[in-house]
């Protein structure tokens, strides 16, 4: 699909409005193998790009844009570098805040997750070695697949389907100590057990490993909080890798993701071996 395709979302800031052309350029002309809407709501939906050599290996990713913004095909830009070295990619699409609040985005995501498992060994994917990123609020949202259970036994699974956790410049940590300037309007009325709920870093459960990236200029706080998480991670006996990408602020740490000669993408494909 197309942007256009897309019923009206909040106005992109000024920064939002350059990532947008930045990741738009950078994907123009890569085409998804095989794109599925889960329901009549064309932001709940999926991209596949399969590998002409697959070797198994599944990446899903999800789109950020601060829970309001954004589209599934900004990450097409990121398909070339992973669909060489034999990743089947798929780009996850959600429904967006301010009109639909916390938890639809995530839900969107796991459905799309859920529905990506069933389709991937069509294209030469494995359901087994299926991992799971997303950039900045994306980031967020694929952490919190990651450490929580309740998506996964509500859909009748004997254990979480992630097997590694890719985020770059995600957000782990809401309400007190976070560090954000503002409470993300996705998250609705004031409410430290919402917060908490929507924190990944406070209700870990599973055991997922985790590739943690951002740029050494990313904002202050999403960097205090990789600190965090890895820690946190490290402190529960969870496999956890920290990937500082030099020189990098918010916006290129995510496009640095379809660098193929870049730092994230070796680092990456070793991560899901």
């Amino acid at each position: 699909m197309r942007p256009e395709d897309y019923p009206p979302q909040e106005p992109f800031s000024e920064v939002a409005a350059r990532y947008h052309r930045s990741v738009t350029e950078l994907g123009a002309g890569i085409e998804p193998g095989r794109e599925i809407v889960l329901d009549d709501d064309p932001y709940r939906s999926l991209a596949i790009y399969p590998s002409p050599t697959p070797d198994g290996r599944v990446l899903a990713f999800i789109h950020g844009g601060g829970w309001t913004n954004g589209y599934k095909e900004w990450m097409a830009f990121m398909a070339p570098a992973l669909t060489a070295a034999g990743i089947t990619y798929a780009s996850l699409g959600y429904r967006l805040a301010p009109e639909h609040l916390f938890p639809c985005g995530v839900e969107d995501c796991a459905a799309a997750l859920l529905r990506l498992r069933g389709e991937v060994e069509d294209v030469g994917g494995d359901p087994e070695r299926l991992y799971l990123g997303g950039h900045s609020a994306g980031g967020h949202y694929a952490a919190l697949l990651a450490t929580r259970a309740d998506w996964w036994r509500a859909a009748g699974l004997a254990a979480n389907p992630i097997a590694g956790c890719l985020p770059i410049s995600g957000v782990y940590r809401f309400g007190e100590g976070s560090g954000l300037s503002m409470r993300p309007r996705f998250l609705g009325a004031e409410s430290e057990d919402v917060d908490a709920a929507a924190s990944p870093i406070t209700g870990i459960v599973d055991r997922t490993p985790f590739l943690l990236s951002h740029g050494d200029k990313d904002f202050p706080h999403l960097i205090a909080q990789a600190r965090e998480m890895e820690e946190r991670l490290t402190d529960l006996g969870i496999a956890v890798e920290r990937l500082v990408l030099a020189d990098a602020d918010h916006f290129k740490a995510s496009t640095l993701a379809g660098d193929e000669a870049g730092p994230w993408v070796p680092r990456a494909l070793a991560f899901m071996q």
